[in-house]
């Protein structure tokens, strides 16, 4: 079987779909049985596979979406055609996806469909999410929260199956010697104790805002010397962000990093008092897990698969109800006996998750499909 896996539209590994194929390739194992050939942008060449033996086929077209967008609609089934694939994986088909399939396609979903086309008025990519969705020969959900969306959405319960993201064990793992005051990660030198988020500035569901107001009630209310940092790259939400941070009576105290590479997040989640994930609707949760892994309380919304993602593990609240908010914060700071017991539960929980098992199950699905 010879499986090629679309990395058009995963961001130049820079988001949270650019990480899943970070990791997805970084597991990929080629057998006798398995084949695997990653194809995308000249630029990617060696984003995903380098130091891998797993081949990356160059496409000539413009880094752009509305470029990418076409080549889907027009040329990709004839180059799956042409590389001899059994079968095709795009994790990224919120942004590109075929419309129609000459060779079976599964399509990985790790957003909210919802949150991609509802409101919006891109209708390109409303017909290639619902068409491509509705066509394409099978569909892998990140959470049963996005396949309960998906199937509200009118897409057949069976041709959905989830498969869990995995995480890096060797990347997070509990770190007992972080007793410094100070996180030293070039160029940044954080100073502790801080609360920690790591979420692109890309929309009001993120709820960076509400995270900024119930940090600030937490500092006027214990009057502790926490930080707040905020690591993520802009998007289309970073004004009303940045207005936030500068508005309020605690702007020294909250730092936005902007972009922070992935590598560097066991170190800056280790470092942390806890993560707090305040984000709505989230599909998938990813840092969840991390900062579980790294040792660290989390605290999140409990909407979306976080509970679904994060069990008993973790303290949840509602993110626009800024005083309970701001109590799970002052909770996480100063509650010793629920922090030792918030980092037990969150160590085990995220033994339940790893990139061998999220590569595994995929491959599966993919061999029942050309049967």
């Amino acid at each position: 079987m010879k499986v090629g896996i679309d990395t058009f539209g995963c961001d130049h590994a820079r988001s949270g779909v650019g990480t899943y194929m970070l990791s997805f390739a970084d597991n990929l194992v080629q057998s006798d049985d398995v084949k695997f050939e990653l194809f995308g942008n000249e630029i990617d060449h060696y984003t995903y596979t380098s130091g891998k033996d797993i081949p990356y086929v160059s496409v000539n077209i413009a880094d752009s979406l509305g470029a990418e967008r076409t080549w889907h609609f027009t040329n990709s089934n004839k180059f799956a055609q042409n590389q001899a694939y059994d079968v095709v994986l795009y994790p990224a088909p919120e942004k590109v996806l075929p419309i129609k399939f000459k060779v079976p396609g599964i399509a990985i979903v790790n957003t909210v469909l919802s949150a991609s086309v509802e409101g919006k008025k891109d209708w390109i990519q409303k017909l290639q999410i619902k068409r491509g969705l509705f066509k394409v020969q099978k569909i892998i959900a990140a959470s049963n929260f996005i396949k309960n969306d998906l199937i509200e959405h009118g897409i057949d319960e069976e041709k959905i199956e989830v498969v869990y993201n995995g995480i890096n064990h060797k990347m997070f793992f509990p770190q007992m010697d972080m007793d410094s005051e100070i996180v030293d990660i070039k160029p940044f030198a954080i100073k502790r104790p801080y609360f920690i988020y790591g979420s692109r500035l890309s929309g009001s569901e993120k709820k960076h805002v509400e995270l900024i107001k119930a940090f600030s009630l937490f500092k006027k209310n214990t009057g502790l010397p926490h930080r707040l940092v905020i690591s993520g790259s802009d998007g289309p939400y970073s004004a009303e962000v940045h207005k936030a941070a500068f508005e309020s009576p605690y702007a020294s105290d909250i730092f936005l990093t902007g972009y922070f590479p992935h590598e560097s997040f066991p170190m800056l989640f280790a470092g942390s008092e806890a993560l707090i994930f305040p984000a709505e609707n989230e599909g998938v949760g990813l840092p969840v897990l991390e900062a579980m892994a790294t040792g660290v309380p989390v605290a999140c919304a409990s909407s979306g698969a976080l509970p679904e993602i994060a069990g008993d593990a973790a303290l949840f609240f509602n993110p626009d109800n800024i005083t309970e908010f701001a109590s799970v914060l002052e909770r996480v700071a100063e509650d010793k006996l629920l922090r030792a017991g918030m980092i037990q539960k969150g160590i085990e929980r995220a033994k339940d998750f790893n990139w061998e098992k999220t590569v595994a199950e995929t491959v599966e699905i993919a061999k029942k499909i050309i049967g």
